[in-house]
């Protein structure tokens, strides 16, 4: 029997009231930078219960100019930037070398909240990567051993014989490197903060980099 999208996409609501808690924001009260406002929205979804809340959208455009956007994980946010990695070699990896100016979106839905960030990307030493990668769990390292992110596959037989046997090397030698393994950091040129309301006037706050410091700005939901 054929799957009718549509029933299913017509009873469907965001924002169920005994899941979601949509609390007020007061865009007056936001710190003067983004990163300390990221930092608590960050620890009000975990707070919340919002699963993965680390992972997060990022869009790339490739070599041919063309859109591209997937999941990644969040590895960390400082001063220098918001931070992710992935293979060098990888597709985003070259759309990341060809056009090193990327996108990336949160969405915490028991909070009703998104942040939205951009700017341009760069990759940190190689050294610096490996020890990212090596500070990660067993089952990543053999992942990133096992390589090869987006090539074609043969057969699911071919990424279980591929996979063995990083896992073998991944548990031998903890320290083994990646070399195609990269940290990359987007420095945010403009970071927004939407916070959903149930009346529909969502507040949507938007710091714009300026000089040295930021500049605030509301936005029309």
């Amino acid at each position: 029997m054929e799957t009718d999208l549509h029933a299913l996409l017509r009873p469907l609501r965001v924002w169920d009231p005994e899941v979601t808690d949509l609390r007020p924001f007061d865009p007056d009260t936001a710190p003067a930078a983004p990163l300390a406002l990221f930092t608590g929205w960050f620890a009000d979804a975990v707070a919340a219960g919002q699963p993965e809340p680390h992972t997060m959208s990022l869009a790339t455009v490739d070599e041919a100019g063309e859109p591209d956007v997937r999941i990644v994980m969040l590895h960390g946010a400082d001063a220098d930037g918001w931070a992710f990695a992935t293979h060098d070699s990888s597709r985003k990896g070259r759309a990341l070398a060809a056009h090193p100016y990327a996108a990336l979106a949160f969405y915490w839905p028991v909070l009703g909240r998104q942040v939205r960030v951009r700017g341009p990307v760069t990759t940190a030493p190689s050294g610096e990567s490996q020890a990212d990668l090596h500070a990660r769990s067993t089952g990543a390292l053999a992942a990133a051993l096992t390589g090869r992110q987006s090539e074609e596959l043969s057969s699911v037989e071919e990424l279980r014989r591929a996979s063995e046997a990083a896992w073998d090397r991944a548990r031998a030698n903890p320290a083994e490197p990646s070399p195609t393994w990269t940290l990359y950091r987007l420095r945010p040129e403009t970071v927004e903060f939407f916070q959903g309301d149930p009346e529909r006037r969502h507040v949507r706050l938007e710091y714009r980099r300026a000089g040295s410091g930021w500049s605030r700005t509301l936005l029309w939901p």
